[in-house]
């Protein structure tokens, strides 16, 4: 398979999810926290909920491929086993007892290890998942989004801002970097790869640790990126990755860098804004508008000129304008400033598209449901859509189409459609 994503509209043809497993039924109230969750989730809901999600990435999708499964693959060649496990124990700094419990395990197990963690026994009062496992679990990694992101023909391999997600990169890094299924085009797999496990105090603003996700990255246009500057996302990281991109020489002409406030509720730039049609977007009004009351500050940054430029522009939407992406705004909400709050924070803007005019959002989000409607969208229930009741007519350019995901544990994760989908191919969009 030919990596391919020169948008975040095109008809998608293949995508990566992780079904949330065990990894997520062994975490107690007490690591919530260290484990970047607000509330523990009922595991066989939120599977069953998944389930369904990935049937209707099926109806669009040639291909809808888990990780894990990816994973087990790559295992069971003895020696990418052995390299794996050799560079898992260096990079984060596994002593022999962890190499001793891994060895022997067989692909599949080693697989889900990797991921579920290895449980000991411990303390009864136990608060810490470092007191209740000998390797933690990392439940975040059903958000396929943020480990690893497609960009053109080439990936570029993140770095997670806590040390809840460290190996999700690593793992998605083995799986693209020797799988057969995807070949390595002529110059190599990544675009950038930077990574730390080294969570000290930095000793100056060059040394600090890289920490870059993919919910902060959008790939706008095959020349155009948008990047959040926010909690998860380190200002340096994005010009280091710019150097980077140009210096491998990139389709990459311009990035639209979005400084959004360091807080949970926005921890990455698809919780504010996602691109759901070749001329709209899904926006949170009030950071995203001109003059909003938590009005972004915004930057543009050209990678065409010999030494890389920054400046300073008015806000988001003007920004891709003069880029000649003039697109429309939806309001995540509607208009209700409580609406939009409220929805803005299960996820109500983090859309996905299947194609252009096509999304996935949470039937919690009636407003933006509504917002939707009122733009054009026609309103479609996944119930219906899997039983047949209901389908997308895909070939009429002029229709467009909001798919409700029945999802009230999914969405208790604080991820939307996108955070959960990772594409590897989708159609160009025709300009």
């Amino acid at each position: 398979m030919s990596l391919r994503v020169t948008s975040e509209i095109g008809k998608l043809k293949s995508v990566l999810v992780h079904l949330p497993g065990p990894e997520i039924d062994r975490m107690v109230p007490s690591m919530m926290e260290e484990l970047l969750f607000d509330d523990i989730l009922y595991g066989n809901r939120a599977r069953e909920e998944h389930r369904r999600f990935q049937q209707v990435l099926g109806y669009v999708a040639d291909e809808v491929l888990e990780i894990q499964d990816l994973l087990e693959d790559v295992l069971t060649v003895p020696e990418q086993r052995s390299a794996i496990l050799d560079d898992l124990g260096k990079t984060l700094g596994w002593g022999p007892d962890m190499d001793y419990r891994l060895r022997d395990l067989s692909p599949e197990q080693l697989a889900s290890a990797l991921i579920t963690g290895i449980e000991k026994p411990g303390p009864e009062m136990a608060s810490a998942a470092s007191e209740l496992y000998a390797l933690p679990p990392i439940p975040n990694y059903f958000f396929q989004r943020d480990p690893l992101v497609i960009v053109g023909e080439r990936a570029i391999r993140c770095s997670m801002a806590t040390p809840a997600r460290l190996r999700e990169p690593l793992l998605s890094g083995y799986v693209l970097s020797l799988h057969p299924k995807f070949p390595s085009p002529d110059g190599g797999k990544f675009w950038f790869q930077e990574f730390s496990a080294d969570y000290g105090r930095p000793s100056s603003y060059a040394r600090m640790r890289p920490t870059l996700e993919g919910g902060d990255i959008l790939v706008l246009r095959e020349d155009l990126l948008a990047i959040g500057y926010s909690e998860r996302t380190e200002k340096t990281t994005i010009e280091r990755l710019t150097e980077s991109l140009k210096h491998r020489k990139s389709p990459i002409k311009r990035i639209i860098v979005v400084a959004i406030p360091p807080e949970r509720s926005y921890m990455h730039l698809d919780t504010v804004f996602t691109m759901i049609s070749p001329n709209e977007c899904l926006v949170y009004g009030p950071m995203i508008l001109p003059d909003g009351a938590e009005e972004a500050d915004v930057y543009e940054c050209d990678l065409t000129k010999r030494e890389i430029t920054w400046t300073t522009e008015k806000d988001l939407l003007s920004a891709l304008k003069a880029q000649k992406l003039d697109l429309k705004p939806v309001r995540c909400g509607g208009e209700d400033p409580i609406a939009e709050r409220r929805e803005q924070w299960t996820d109500g803007a983090n859309a996905f598209a299947l194609a252009p005019g096509v999304i996935l959002i949470y039937d919690r989000n009636e407003a933006t449901a509504a917002e939707l409607g009122r733009a054009g969208y026609t309103v479609v229930d996944e119930a219906d859509l899997l039983l047949g009741k209901e389908e997308l007519e895909l070939w009429k350019p002029d229709k467009k189409y909001v798919v409700l995901l029945a999802a009230h544990e999914l969405s208790r994760a604080r991820g939307g459609p996108r955070c959960m989908t990772m594409p590897l191919v989708r159609e160009d969009v025709k300009p």
